[in-house]
């Protein structure tokens, strides 16, 4: 019960924030541009707490916290006073409704640099990504790779982390073409470039392991299969697993590895299982039962558990220290980045080359932004950043209803010298609430999928 509250109030949070700025953002331009703003509202559905501030604007915060809106004085909304009519919306230029309408994805993407910012002025520490071992038959091998070298660019972009690694090879999901790589040995600078062919690669992968994928693994502490966490509704917990536990064997066979603990339960759906643990420095036997579940197409068990990860040595690390030009610096680039996989991930899962079950919804968020905050709130920070890039991108798709579709209209405005007919409008605004609300239901599909 604790552990559901505690990700409901995190993730109210975390969407509160986020849209919170977007609304601001237009409320803010809105009100420079003198346009009337009537409501600023934080969710939808029934207010819970409204007031109305000294600009006679009403503050709103809603039941249903998945979205918000500022509603402004608008002549096809009703009537208005002869006073406001300078101050409607519809009357003003197609210039400022422009800025309007961007100015919620922009608050977005200034909110995600000013965090990224702050935690890259603060230090960013990564791993090294120092090659452990390179898979048989794998592209790694195909390219040369040995272990002990490290990755130090992918497509020509450097990868001085682990996380930089998966980032460039995140951009290559459901490509065809080169994917060229730059590894170096132990104590030299010097570069081994290599180039493979890749057709389609990972196309359709539903939730795919990148680096496993490329056929490497990373020079990092043996994970052993300790238990870091576990879902309130998950068998394991059911069963007696408490953090902390150390699995030593199940069904008799040892399990050194978390992996092995992974790949033993994944093939067992349905089928009882039992474990050894030791707990307080005693032995303990568990008998679970994994839960069937549904992930790429086939049938796995799953247990409802997380591992607790070993700390990794000061000589595995990369720290990057960075002053506030430096800092300001990163954090554009780093949001330039976002957004651009975002437009670039869209356009590939219509294109059929990333699998559709990747896209998460409301559910899947809430319980990355509670597992991010138990992590701590450098982890929640960097999250929350990706989010609010991710929530701009997707309201600038040129879908009506979004503010992306706005500006579409806007655009043919400016060409045409005059607004599209309102039944072109409106039609393309009822298809729009239709194709967000499928997106929508879609994406809520997935996350119970997961569960």
């Amino acid at each position: 019960m604790i552990d559901t509250l505690q990700t409901i109030v995190v993730a109210l949070v975390t969407f509160a924030t986020v849209v919170a700025v977007h609304e601001y953002g237009h409320f803010w331009v809105a009100r420079r541009a003198g346009v009337k703003v009537l409501r600023f509202s934080i969710g939808f559905g029934k207010p819970l707490l409204n007031w109305r501030g000294k600009d006679n604007t009403e503050y709103v915060i809603a039941a249903i916290p998945l979205g918000g809106y500022v509603r402004m004085a608008d002549e096809r909304d009703g009537d208005i006073t002869a006073a406001d009519l300078p101050r409607a919306f519809n009357r003003q230029s197609v210039g400022k409704r422009s800025a309007i309408a961007a100015a919620g994805p922009a608050a977005n993407f200034l909110l995600a640099i000013l965090v990224l910012w702050g935690l890259f002025l603060r230090g960013e520490i990564g791993v090294i990504p120092e090659i452990a071992t390179v898979a048989p038959g794998s592209i790694a091998e195909q390219a040369g790779l040995q272990p002990g070298q490290e990755i130090r660019e992918i497509d020509a972009r450097e990868t001085p982390t682990v996380a930089a690694v998966n980032f460039a090879l995140l951009e290559r999901l459901g490509d065809t073409g080169a994917l060229n790589l730059a590894v170096s040995r132990p104590g030299s600078d010097a570069l081994i470039r290599s180039e493979v062919a890749i057709d389609k690669w990972l196309k359709g992968a539903e939730q795919p392991d990148l680096l496993a994928a490329l056929g490497v693994t990373i020079r990092t502490p043996p994970v052993v299969p300790r238990v870091g966490g576990l879902t309130e509704a998950g068998v394991a917990r059911s069963a007696g697993f408490q953090v902390g536990d150390l699995i030593l064997e199940a069904d008799g066979t040892q399990l050194p590895l978390w992996i092995d603990w992974v790949n033993y339960v994944r093939s067992r759906p349905d089928q009882r299982i039992e474990v050894w643990v030791e707990r307080a420095g005693t032995r303990q036997n568990i008998v679970v039962t994994p839960a069937s579940v549904m992930a790429e197409d086939k049938r796995i068990g799953s247990v409802g558990m997380s591992v607790a990860l070993p700390a990794i040595p000061a000589s595995q690390q990369r720290r990057f220290d960075r002053g506030p030009w430096d800092a300001l610096s990163a954090s554009l680039n780093r949001t330039k980045d976002l957004v651009t996989f975002t437009f670039k991930s869209i356009a590939r899962m219509l294109q059929g080359l990333i699998s559709p079950s990747n896209l998460s919804g409301p559910i899947t968020i809430a319980q990355v932004a509670a597992s991010t905050a138990e992590a701590g709130w450098v982890a929640w920070l960097g999250f929350l950043a990706l989010l609010s890039v991710s929530l701009g991108a997707l309201n600038l798709l040129p879908i009506p209803v979004l503010d992306g579709g706005h500006l579409v209209f806007y655009g043919f405005e400016a060409v045409m010298g005059k607004p599209l007919p309102e039944k072109v409008q409106l039609a393309g605004y009822q298809m729009g609430v239709v194709l967000v609300l499928s997106i929508m239901v879609f994406a809520l599909y997935n996350d119970f999928a997961k569960l």
